[in-house]
């Protein structure tokens, strides 16, 4: 098989019914690539793979010691959150101590990813609101660096505003790119979103892995402890990256993106990693990782049998009986 093949297999009665096509690139703490799947300069978003790296000023510019933020505060801020009672306290406790109110959120109305926070607020005859959006986390962040900057906090969703032009410099220089040469899209809660190569979302990670290892009091130090510290504050139960960083024992920094994007860190060899399943599909995103995390060796053999619902799951139909199951069919291809 050419690694333009590589692919996510869903079966069906012992035949594949469809195929979810992965591209995935490994980068080492130099910048080089070493290990890839399919297309590894294949150019998409970034979404919200980018929070951590959008939550970095936060720590780097002073607001989070001044608002005292704790880890399971920082580790929200970089969050896409499931919206259990756990994630809105935190982001409540935020807004609170930087004196904004759910109002100030320029976020839309998500309900919580989930069920049983979604059914809870069913039952008591309430609809969702701004903060469980899944993003409210990152958007109260923005907000929390606007106040200790001294800047206005309206519009703190559009480009031009100071947060933003901050972030995008942030991405720039982990990403070794020019800002202004990062095309845009708007991601679904409102905020810019950079598009960028695989091997150049790979390359962000191993930087931050890296500073982070290098200086753990450092804004990567930071946030990388939070993360990894807190992995339930950056998902949620059951979330496939809460899971990751539990497994793994902290040593995984890892972060999903919609459309099935997904960047990952090893803080132990400095190696950065994104995966992404080229039609979006979510379902793909569990068995294509896990199947690179093997392939590198980044993960042991205790740790993969614990993952192995990720790495092989399985398709049920209405019943709740297996009638399937989505499984990687790739092989990664590494550098000489």
């Amino acid at each position: 098989m050419s690694s333009r093949d590589a692919i996510v297999e869903v079966t069906r009665g012992g035949r594949v019914e469809s195929r979810h096509r992965v591209s995935a690139a490994a980068i080492n703490p130099q910048g080089e690539l070493i290990a890839w799947v399919g297309d590894p300069e294949l150019v998409t978003f970034l979404r919200s793979a980018a929070k951590p790296i959008q939550a970095l000023p936060v720590v780097a510019d002073g607001a989070a010691d001044a608002f005292g933020f704790s880890d399971a505060e920082l580790a929200v801020i970089c969050a896409s959150h499931s919206g259990e009672p756990g994630h809105i306290e935190a982001v409540e406790a935020i807004l609170s101590r930087i004196d904004c109110t759910e109002d100030d959120l320029e976020c839309g109305v998500q309900w919580p990813f989930h069920k049983p926070a979604a059914e809870a607020l069913r039952d008591e005859g309430r609809s969702p609101s701004r903060i469980h959006n899944n993003c409210s986390g990152k958007h109260a962040g923005m907000l929390a660096w606007s106040r200790h900057c001294d800047v206005d906090t309206k519009g703190y969703i559009e480009p031009d505003h100071p947060v933003q032009v901050r972030i995008c410099s942030e991405i720039a220089a982990r990403a070794r790119a020019d800002c202004e040469a990062i095309p845009l899209g708007v991601d679904g809660c409102g905020v810019p979103s950079f598009a960028l190569p695989l091997n150049a979302m790979a390359d962000i990670y191993a930087n931050v892995v890296t500073s982070a290892e290098t200086d753990r009091t450092s804004a990567a130090g930071r946030i990388t402890s939070a993360m990894t510290g807190e992995p339930w504050y950056v998902g949620g139960t059951g979330r496939l990256t809460t899971r990751l960083m539990d497994v793994a024992g902290g040593r995984l920094l890892a972060k999903y993106g919609a459309e099935a994007v997904y960047c990952l860190g090893d803080r132990e060899t400095g190696i950065g990693i994104t995966v992404k399943i080229e039609d979006g599909h979510k379902r793909a995103i569990g068995p294509a990782v896990v199947e690179v995390l093997k392939s590198l060796g980044l993960l042991s053999g205790e740790e993969l049998e614990q993952l192995d619902d990720r790495h092989f799951s399985v398709v049920k139909n209405t019943r709740g009986e297996i009638v399937g199951e989505v499984r990687p069919d790739f092989q990664v291809e590494r550098a000489n």
